[in-house]
């Protein structure tokens, strides 16, 4: 049969298959979904939010880098008759690939209706859910876990609990990504399903006070879910060919079937998928017309698919987790999926080398890895190198063959590449011209590879090493190391550097001697991973010594070499010099004998818990019963199932519009006109010029002025909005705003001011009222004439990005006469409210907003809840920053204090308030100042904060009477020395002086930070309303955002009502409910910010409740004196009989004098850096906290943790960065590292210490959501005692005496891991081989 017979028959086929299987079925959650029309680049998540009722499943970074979206996919082997689960990102799932499959989200597992699952009753009751975004998506994380491990052969375990271990349980959740919780109560929820916990060491919840036992936990049924109906099981598996309008979807299943669909007339498009987990990174804005699901059966189907006539293009998905890095805007004619053809997914195993096909998910190879029956230590290594790359929902999806191609074509910075270059693997592609056998090397540097080409095979050869490393023929012994260098230890972020070097070595009479040699290295801003040529060739028939290592070191920086514009290119070079050194290194000062085997299979970190058991002590009061008890957080069962309501998860109604905003990318121009890609799937444009006539351009407002809403002619900043793309549905109006061209011209402009420098030298300034600037303290000019000692310097601080992970939301739906109801994820309704009145030209009361809860806010939902970026050239609240950052920087008794503060005008985006602004920045300059006066003097900083504490006296001096409050008020003292005692400080700094006088490339810092936190109480309105029924419905100012205040808010409104004194009060907490904030209904709600919200609508309430209690009294004396005891029910009804007023409302003002008081607390942190890599371990942090009497102590303590760990990341991972533009370009999961459950302390213990009483507080409570990130300062500082430990080894290497010079530095914020091995020395290895050398 000659080739075009052989396309005829293989055409005939696919004809066949398409009459068959034009159709789409998978189940969700045991429901039956079939489809036949359904548009190719629709993805799973897509699907499940706007076509069924499973709205659990959140849009949150769109990545697959944060988790919310997570689901179970199963799927059935026919051939082996049982089911393979694992988590998916749904977000870069493509819905067609599901055929055959079911889906399980959190509503799955259980619900109010039904039964909440042990796992959403274990969240609720650990505390470990807040503002309830990213829950569903950890609980469907732990559960995919639970239900792996039972397909183990591990003993069975006690009932109750599951198979998994306490580190696997930990892991399960290291994907997933939480801005409000701080991530110890989530992994309490994970540990309490573990074969080997123990109950004691789990952390504060709801199940048990004392005598912790697991009959006290929700029971755990592995057997309850069923993952896969058996309905599927029957379906017919066949190609599944999908067309919609001029796109396709294929599923071949052959080479030859492939080739017939590759095909595409008129200049089609075709996308090949097998993950499609590349749209995470590359982020997809074009259509395609055909889709191929990388599933055709064989070889010669896929050929025939991959014809493309006139210019069509094809586009290939294995994983399709490609576009959460590369956002695609192409649109292709072909999809298609190559998971089905047998040899692009196979695994065979030779006598030499283990193959696996294109479309093997990362997953499945690491497991092929770990199960190799002949102990390739080589191959172990290798898969748990890969286990760090991504997340295990993402590497569940993700093919190594498309993490290959990504490497090839588009400079991808793979791990893969890297670590299979180290073992010359070789790779087999489909050309044109037929097959072809490469070397990974020569693939990798191949530059005529077009989309048309297919990878189908890798070959990785076997090691042939002993267990104890030596090769099975002779003496030599194989060393086999892979490393790499990344924000997070356990992945889910790029690596600065990563590396794998392979070495055959032998011992001979002058020591260790390199037989042979590879060494890669990748990822360091270069095209691709690379071999070091040039130090190989050196280092090959070398006897390794000092010198010879010195010698490598000097060529390895000249192999590894950034390309210009790659960020931090000298620290990325001495990471290879580190690299190299700590493979080397170990050779030179034990021998070959002594090497541990050769090759580590896994640090020991890695085999240890992420976190260890940690303290919590509070003190719970019945004296306001149910206030200060700490019941779990309202709604945390719903948010952990699914069924709480956000904004997004409201349906949208009938021909529905959505839209995206088009921003300004220049910092200051003329906008001449907006074009866009394409015009077919857009509705309208929306601009300045087409708001209402009478109405303002006007987007948002402060009492400081107002901001528009658009760019008029003139764009001033970066990121402005300049207009809106309005489509029929999100995703095209999101390919509309970001593929618009605009047109700019800066004729006639002024440079743009891009800096603080700029900005005063051309005294370009906001005004900041003389209301707002605060005083001077104390006699300065006296102070400094006095002073021994004068110390300049200069501190620079940067912003730190919200990333709340429900990202801003609203849907407005008109109403009759002229009116607009609004469903907005804002902490200020109100201010929407009368914004939106002003831009439309109507009254306030034609204007409805409503807000049920927010997915995170920390201030950047408060301002504006629609814009994306504050611009620059706008005031926001900026004017009080002043006022926030003197009250934090007198913490200390300065004696004097004195200063001068610009806000500057610039056109550079300027910030709106994130949580605690001002005060963060503040305190960090206070303990900078603090650092640097003991470095001058040599003095211990303890001593010198001590020293500096306030007394009674001087706090009333430096804060006022009314803010210092009373002698008993001030705690911190009392707090600090608590603190020396629980932390064990003074034998824990014994110990860390210890360890680094015995540790060279390691070494440990430990600090102790007081803080001082002034917040001010603002009016706030209440209402309560007893039903018929005696249930309790009640409305707040505040907005529930996370933070508890509905559960304070309840459990005062249960407390006040009690003091009717009748029968059944005690049961009133279950009769009360809040329901979500209303314009209309709940005027001059005000902010929900400054950490006072849940205080004040607390007091509101309790101030409405005491008119219910004045109404119903009487009443309930009257009728106990006719019936002996009354019931609250009956009371209520008798209420109602008698037309008593059941409703009442407050606006609760607070007084001049006690508006305003200060927060105390302290932490003390320890951390651990390694100084060849920059990296920094938090050890332990013990933090103590004044909340007065805490109003509700578990949901205090759930602020405070968050609190601190979001604090970490500012001082510690992220880095808010903008182009030259002042444009921001970090801002996805890709980029901005927000701390995850391997970057918080190992141990975080807190205690609650409850003051008082508090005769001006509301119970005697204080604040708690803003104060408690201050104290993350700690482990800064720590970090900056550890390196200055580095700094002093530093200088005995290079021979330099110590004169306290190497302990005045600054460190800058984030200190991340360029930021400290740059201090510790970016050459500290060179110099202590030169002092080797020396001596």
């Amino acid at each position: 049969m000659n080739e075009q017979e052989d396309k005829e028959v293989a055409m005939a086929k696919t004809e066949t298959c398409v009459e068959q299987s034009q159709r789409l079925v998978f189940a969700v959650n045991g429901e039956r979904f079939e489809l036949s029309n359904v548009d190719p680049s629709t993805t799973l998540l897509q699907f499940l939010r706007l076509q069924t009722s499973f709205k659990s499943v959140k849009l949150g970074c769109g990545e697959g880098g944060c988790g919310a979206c997570n689901v179970l996919l199963s799927k059935y082997d026919s051939n082996l008759k049982q089911v393979e689960d694992y988590k998916i990102n749904s977000c870069l799932t493509l819905l067609c690939s599901l055929n055959g499959c079911s889906i399980t989200t959190t509503e799955g597992l259980g619900n109010s209706k039904d039964g909440f699952h042990s796992i959403h009753q274990r969240f609720a009751g650990f505390h470990a859910s807040q503002c309830g975004f990213c829950t569903p998506g950890m609980c469907v994380s732990l559960f995919s876990a639970l239900n792996n491990a039972e397909k183990t052969h591990r003993p069975e375990p006690t009932p109750g609990l599951s198979k998994l271990t306490i580190s696997e349980a930990e892991k399960s959740i290291s994907g997933n990504l939480c801005r409000c919780t701080g991530y110890r109560p989530i992994a309490d929820v994970c540990k309490s399903f573990a074969s080997d916990v123990d109950m004691e060491d789990l952390g504060l919840n709801s199940f048990w006070k004392k005598d912790a036992k697991l009959d006290k936990l929700p029971f755990y049924d592995p057997k309850q879910i069923c993952t896969y109906p058996d309905f599927l099981k029957n379906e017919f598996r066949s190609t599944t060919v999908l067309n919609n309008a001029d796109k396709s979807w294929y599923s071949p299943l052959s080479l030859q079937e492939l080739g017939v669909l590759m095909q595409v007339e008129n200049g089609g498009t075709v996308k090949l998928v097998a993950g499609n987990t590349g749209i995470g990174y590359y982020k997809e804005t074009e259509h395609y017309d055909k889709y191929i699901d990388l599933s055709p059966l064989s070889l010669q189907e896929l050929g025939v698919l991959m014809q493309v006539e006139n210019g069509g293009t094809v586009k290939l998905v294995a994983g399709n987790t490609g576009i959460g890095y590369y956002k695609e805007t192409e649109h292709y004619d072909k999809y298609i999926d190559l998971r089905f053809i047998p040899e692009l997914s196979v695994i065979k195993r030779t006598g030499s080398y283990i193959e696996f096909g294109a479309t093997v998910s990362i997953s499945k190879l690491i497991l092929a890895l770990r199960e190799e029956k002949n102990e390739d230590l080589v191959l172990k290594k290798i898969a748990s190198h890969f286990e760090k790359i991504a997340s295990e929902s993402i590497r569940n999806l993700a093919s190594v063959g498309g993490n290959l191609v990504m490497a090839q074509r588009k400079s991808f910075p793979s791990d893969i590449a890297t670590v299979l270059l180290a073992v010359e693997s070789k790779v087999t592609i489909l050309t044109g011209v037929g097959k072809e056998f490469l070397t990974l090397e020569e693939f990798l540097a191949k530059g005529d590879i077009d989309s048309r080409s297919v990878l189908l095979s890798v070959h990785i050869p076997y090691s042939k090493v002993l267990k104890n490393g030596f090769s099975e023929n002779s003496n030599a012994k194989l060393l086999f190391e892979t490393y790499r260098a990344s924000p997070r230890p356990l992945g889910n972020a790029l690596a600065y550097v990563n590396a794998a070097f392979s070495a055959d070595i032998s011992m001979s009479d002058s020591g260790v001697v390199v037989n042979s040699i590879q060494l890669a290295f990748g990822s360091f801003g270069v095209k691709h991973a690379i071999r070091a040529s040039t130090v190989e060739k050196y280092l090959v028939g070398k006897t390794l010594s000092v010198g010879s290592i010195y010698e490598a070191l000097k060529f390895i920086k000249a192999d590894v070499s950034p390309d210009k514009g790659t960020s931090h290119p000298a620290y990325r070079s001495s990471l290879a010099v580190s690299f190299l050194f700590e493979f080397l290194m170990p050779l030179v000062d034990a021998g070959v004998s002594n090497i541990n085997g050769g090759i580590h299979i896994a640090d020991e970190c890695e085999r240890k818990t992420l976190l260890s058991s940690a303290k919590q002590v509070i003190e719970s009061s019945k004296e306001h019963f149910p206030v200060g008890e700490p019941i779990q957080k309202t709604g945390a069962a719903i948010q952990a199932s699914g069924e709480a309501v956000f904004v997004d998860d409201i349906p949208s109604p009938l021909n529905c519009l959505h839209g995206a905003f088009i921003c300004s990318t220049k910092p200051l121009a003329w906008v001449k006109g907006i074009n866009l890609k394409s015009e077919k799937d857009v509705n309208s444009i929306v601009s300045f010029k087409d708001i209402p006539k009478g109405g303002d351009n006007i987007g948002a407002k402060t009492v400081f002025g107002p901001e528009p809403l658009f760019a008029n002619d003139l764009t001033e900043c970066a990121g402005q909005r300049i207009a809106f793309a309005v489509a029929d549905t999100q995703k095209n109006a999101d390919v509309a705003a970001e593929t618009a061209i605009i047109d700019y011209n800066t004729e006639d402009l002024e440079p743009p001011i891009l800096t603080v420098e700029q900005a005063v030298e051309r005294s370009s300034f906001f005004e900041v009222p003389s209301m707002l600037y605060p005083s001077q303290v104390g006699d300065f000019a006296k102070g400094m004439a006095e002073a021994d000692h004068q110390i300049h310097s200069e501190i620079r601080l940067p912003s730190q990005y919200y990333f709340y992970m429900e990202t801003h939301t609203a849907l407005a739906i008109p109403d009759e006469d002229n009116c607009m109801v609004v469903y907005s994820s804002i902490q200020v309704p109100e201010f929407a409210q009368s914004v939106i009145a002003q831009c439309l030209n109507i009254p306030e009361h034609n204007v409805r907003v409503i807000t049920r809860r927010v997915g995170g806010g920390f201030g950047g939902k408060a301002i504006k809840a629609m814009p994306v970026i504050n611009a620059g050239m706008s005031t926001d609240i900026s004017p009080i920053m002043p006022w926030n950052m003197i009250g934090a920087l007198k913490k200390y008794d300065f004696g004097a204090f004195s200063f001068d503060f610009k806000i500057c005008k610039t056109n550079h985006s300027s910030k709106s308030a994130m949580r605690g602004p001002g005060e963060v920045q503040a305190s960090f300059i206070a303990e900078a100042v603090v650092e640097h006066v003991a470095s001058f003097l040599s003095k211990d900083v303890g001593v010198v904060r001590e020293t500096n504490f306030h007394t009674f006296d001087s706090l009333r001096l430096f804060y006022g009477d009314n803010s210092a409050g009373e002698p008993l008020e001030y705690t911190l003292p009392t707090i600090w020395d608590k603190l020396m005692k629980s932390s064990n400080f003074d034998y824990r700094v014994g110990m860390v002086n210890k360890f680094n006088e015995n540790n060279r490339w390691r070494k440990r810092g430990i600090s102790r930070v007081p803080i001082f936190h002034e917040v001010s109480l603002r009016a706030t309105p209440g209402k309560v309303s007893i039903l018929r029924d005696g249930s309790v419905v009640v409305e707040v100012g505040g907005i529930e955002l996370g933070q508890g205040l509905w559960t304070k808010v309840k459990q005062m409104t249960a407390y006040c009502l009690s003091a009717v004194q009748c029968d059944g009060v005690d049961r009133l907490l279950e009769k009360v409910r809040i329901i979500q904030a209303d314009t209309l209904s709940m005027v001059q709600g005000g902010f929900t910010a400054g950490s006072t919200t849940s205080e004040a609508s607390c007091e509101a309430v309790r101030l409405s409740c005491n008119i219910l209690v004045e109404r119903l009294v009487p009443l309930k004396d009257k009728l106990k004196e006719q019936m002996g005891s009354v019931e609250w029910d009956f009371l209520i009804m008798q209420a109602n009989f008698q037309s008593v007023n059941l409703s009442a409302s407050a606006y609760f003002v607070p007084e001049f004098t006690a508006m305003r008081y200060i927060n105390y607390g302290a932490a003390v942190s320890e951390v651990e850096i390694n100084i060849l890599t920059g990296e920094t371990k938090m050890l332990q942090t013990d933090l103590i906290y004044d909340c007065g009497k805490s109003l509700n102590p578990a949901v205090d303590l759930g602020q405070i943790e968050g609190a601190f760990v979001q604090g970490i990341g500012f001082f510690m991972l992220e880095e808010y960065l903008t182009n030259s533009d002042g444009l921001v370009v970090a801002d996805g999961t890709w980029t901005y590292k927000i701390p995850t459950i391997d970057t918080i302390p190992k141990q975080l213990n807190v205690q609650i210490v409850n003051s008082g009483p508090h005769k001006k507080r509301v119970l005697s409570s204080k604040a708690v959501g803003e104060p408690p990130l201050l104290l993350s300062s700690s482990i800064h500082c720590a970090t900056r005692a550890a390196i200055k430990e580095a700094r002093k080894q530093l200088c005995s290497w290079k021979g330099v005496i110590l004169d306290g010079s190497e302990s005045m530095f600054l460190l800058d914020v984030p200190a991340t891991m360029p930021v400290v091995k740059t201090l510790c020395g970016l050459d500290n290895v060179e110099f202590y081989l030169q002092s080797m050398l020396s001596s």
